[in-house]
C-alpha cells in the first residue's frame, strides 16, 4: 500500500493534519488547496522554479563525504550541504516555490513568520527578486539573538515587526502573522516557513523541499552505487528540512529516518522543545498535531538555544511519523548540540547552524555498522549563530 506517510486529500497524515481556520481565512486557504498541486505541475511553473533553483539558489547542493567525521564515528557520513544555498539554508527552496504560487494567484503583498531568521531572510530575498512588498513577523527575543539576519531582512527591503506577546519567539511571530492575514485576506499571501499550519501548507512546503531527497538519491548513486542510505538524520522544529530530506524515502522502510528535536536544558527541566516526548494531541496554527501543553490545554512555552527549534509543536507529518514508528525521534540538549557544532568546525572546517548541530549530536547517540551510509542534512550555516557560539564557548 502506497502513500502511507503523505497527506490524504483532506490534508491528514493518519490522525494528524487538517485545516482548523477562522472563517475569514477560508477563501484563501481553499483557493490554495484547489490550485497548488495543479499549478506546481504546470510546465511553465516547473521551468521557472527549476531555473531559479539552479541559477539563483545554486542547486544541486553538494553531498559531501565527511572523511574525518566518518573516521571518528567509524561509519560513512555524508553531509547534504543545504548550508551552501543562497541565503545560507534550505528555506530558500520553499520561498521561491511559494512566491511563484503567490504571483500566479495575483497576490501583491507577502507576509511570513521567522524564528532563527533564515526563513525571514529567504522570504525577503524572493520578495526583492520579484518586486513584492514584504512584512516579516519575528519574536522580540529572536530579533535580539539573531541581529545579523534582522539586518539582512531590512537591507532586502522587508519590514520587520516584533512579536511582543507570550514567549516573544517563533510561536508568537506565527500568531501575529495569522492575525495580519485575517485582516488582509484579499491581497496578501502568507509564506509559511515550515511544514506546519493548515492544509495545504504542510504538504506544499514538503513538496518544495523534496528537492533535497531527490538530489540525495541521484548523488548517492554516483558516490556509493545506491540511491538509498541506511540512515537520514535531520533536526526537527516545525520540520521542513527533515520533511525534504525524508520525502522520497518515506515508503522505503530500509532507510531509517532519524529526527532530532531540541531538548534545551533537559527533557524534564521545564525548558525544552522535545515535542515528541512532551507533547500531546492538540491544535496549533491551523492543524492537529503533537503539541506541548498544560493539562487544561494551554500551550507550554518551548525553549532551545537555537531560535529555529523552539516551537511547541511539530508538523503533522512528523507527528504521524513518530506515532507510527516510521521515524525514530531523538533529542539533543543545548550543550550536546553546541559541542557537536564545534566538533564539525574542528574536524571538517564547516561552521553549522545551531539547528543543524542538533542533527550532528545524534551521531553520538547511535550505534552504526562500519559500512552503513549515513546522510546528515546540514540545513543551515552558522554565520547567524556566531554571537551565540562566542558567548557559549567564551571566545571573546
Amino acid at each position: 500500500m502506497k502513500n502511507l506517510f503523505h497527506a490524504d486529500k483532506n490534508g491528514y497524515y493518519g490522525e494528524f493534519g487538517g485545516a482548523f481556520i477562522p472563517e475569514m481565512l477560508y477563501p484563501n486557504v481553499e483557493e490554495l488547496r484547489k490550485k497548488y498541486i495543479e499549478t506546481m505541475q504546470e510546465v511553465s511553473f516547473q521551468k521557472e522554479f527549476q531555473q531559479l533553483l539552479k541559477d539563483y539558489v545554486g542547486r544541486p547542493s553538494p553531498l559531501y563525504f565527511a572523511k574525518r567525521l566518518s573516521e571518528k564515528y567509524q561509519v560513512k557520513i555524508y553531509l547534504k550541504r543545504e548550508d551552501l544555498n543562497h541565503t545560507g539554508a534550505h528555506k530558500i527552496n520553499n520561498t521561491i516555490g511559494q512566491i511563484l504560487l503567490a504571483k500566479r494567484l495575483k497576490k501583491k503583498r507577502i507576509i511570513a513568520e521567522t524564528g532563527a531568521g533564515q526563513h525571514g531572510v529567504a522570504t525577503a530575498t524572493v520578495c526583492a527578486l520579484m518586486g513584492m512588498k514584504c512584512v516579516i513577523f519575528m519574536g522580540e527575543i529572536d530579533i535580539a539573538r539573531q541581529a545579523p539576519n534582522v539586518a539582512r531582512m531590512k537591507m532586502l527591503g522587508a519590514e520587520v515587526i516584533p512579536a511582543k506577546s507570550g514567549s516573544k519567539t517563533l510561536k508568537d511571530a506565527t500568531n501575529e502573522a495569522i492575525r495580519d492575514w485575517i485582516n488582509n485576506p484579499e491581497d496578501t499571501f502568507y509564506i509559511i516557513g515550515s511544514v506546519v499550519g493548515p492544509h495545504p501548507y504542510p504538504d506544499m512546503v514538503a513538496r518544495f523541499q523534496s528537492i533535497i531527497s531527490e538530489e540525495i538519491k541521484r548523488q548517492l548513486v554516483i558516490k556509493e552505487g545506491t540511491e538509498n542510505p541506511d540512515y537520514i538524520i535531520a533536526c526537527v522544529g516545525g520540520g521542513s528540512n527533515a520533511a525534504g530530506a525524508f520525502f522520497h524515502y518515506l515508503e522505503d522502510k530500509n532507510v531509517k529516518l532519524i529526527a532530532v528535536e531540541a531538548a534545551g536544558k533537559g527533557i524534564n527541566s521545564g525548558e525544552s522543545a522535545a515535542t515528541s516526548i512532551l507533547g500531546e494531541e492538540g491544535v496549533i496554527h491551523g492543524s492537529k498535531t503533537l503539541l506541548m501543553q498544560t493539562d487544561d490545554g494551554q500551550i507550554t512555552e518551548p525553549y532551545s538555544i537555537s531560535a529555529g527549534l523552539d516551537y511547541p509543536g511539530v508538523g503533522p507529518q512528523h507527528a504521524h511519523l513518530f506515532t507510527s514508528g516510521r521515524a525514530k525521534f531523538l533529542n539533543a540538549t543545548d550543550d550536546e548540540a553546541m559541542q557537536a557544532g564545534l566538533e564539525l568546525c574542528k574536524l571538517e572546517g564547516i561552521i553549522p547552524a545551531i539547528e543543524s548541530a542538533h542533527a550532528l549530536a545524534a551521531l553520538d547517540k547511535m550505534e552504526f555498522n562500519k559500512e552503513d551510509i549515513v546522510v546528515v542534512n546540514l540545513s543551515g550555516r552558522g554565520d547567524k549563530d556566531l554571537d551565540t557560539y562566542i558567548k557559549y564557548f567564551k571566545f571573546d
